[in-house]
């Protein structure tokens, strides 16, 4: 009876960490050009990279803060988070029975999103990766002028509380990428640097907080209402900010893993 109940116990011990390996699997992304919908009117170029399928999830958030204390909610520092970081965590070391491990962790600030990624050898993508992998659908890599999929990312930001949802919630993109639209909002290396002036956002030297404006300025397709709604949520964002509806996931180049 006990060899059964340890068999048992083993059984379902595998099956879980399985789920959770899963998360951190990662696609390859082929880089191309491509012209971003707001903050420059020329073409990006993108590299190879490799991008992680699902958001980083409560489960792997876990044991990044028990392996790294100062990002635990009662010892991080105000800098680096604000109040409501972590807030709807039980406590340190538990993100309460209400939470699914598998669902993407959110309240946590870029600070502490950039230094997961970097514990883990990988980054946080670029807006421009980020806006490159997520205009595909499930079979074409810019799926930007099809209506259903403008009306699907609209709906999602009508859906409440999605962000309880176990990541792989959504479809699975050309890439081979999940939940960029209809989970969590994500953050960016460069998530502020998106609605200021200028031919190009990287070269510009403008407030990056001074967002309003310069958007339809910039802007390829006016009437593009979803990345709007992104490039707007992002530039509105300070470092250190956490929200219940914002996670992320992380990103790794290729040339630096001889693939």
């Amino acid at each position: 009876m006990r060899t059964l109940t340890r068999l048992a116990i083993f059984i379902g011990i595998m099956i879980q960490s399985q789920a959770y390996s899963q998360s951190g699997s990662m696609a390859k992304v082929t880089g191309g050009e491509f012209i971003p919908l707001y903050g420059t009117k020329t073409e990006v170029v993108i590299g190879d990279f490799l991008m992680d399928v699902f958001p980083v999830t409560n489960e792997e958030f876990l044991r990044f803060v028990e392996e790294n204390p100062r990002w635990r909610k009662s010892q991080v520092k105000k800098l680096f988070a604000d109040d409501s970081y972590l807030d709807t965590w039980k406590d340190d070391l538990n993100f309460g029975e209400d939470k699914q491990g598998n669902a993407p962790v959110t309240n946590v600030s870029w600070y502490a999103a950039k230094n997961y990624c970097e514990c883990q050898g990988k980054r946080l993508p670029t807006v421009d990766e980020w806006e490159y992998v997520a205009m595909a659908n499930e079979k074409q890599p810019d799926a930007r002028t099809e209506k259903s999929y403008n009306q699907y990312i609209l709906s999602w930001y009508e859906t409440p509380r999605t962000y309880s949802n176990p990541v792989g919630s959504t479809f699975k993109n050309y890439w081979g990428v999940y939940d960029l639209h209809g989970l969590v909002w994500e953050w960016t290396s460069d998530f502020n640097s998106v609605m200021i002036g200028g031919e190009s956002r990287k070269d510009s030297t403008g407030d990056n907080n001074l967002f309003c404006g310069a958007a339809a300025v910039g802007a390829t397709d006016l009437m593009n209402y979803a990345a709007f709604m992104r490039y707007a949520f992002r530039g509105s964002m300070k470092a250190q900010f956490s929200t219940r509806n914002l996670g992320f996931r992380c990103v790794q180049d290729i040339e630096k893993l001889n693939l």
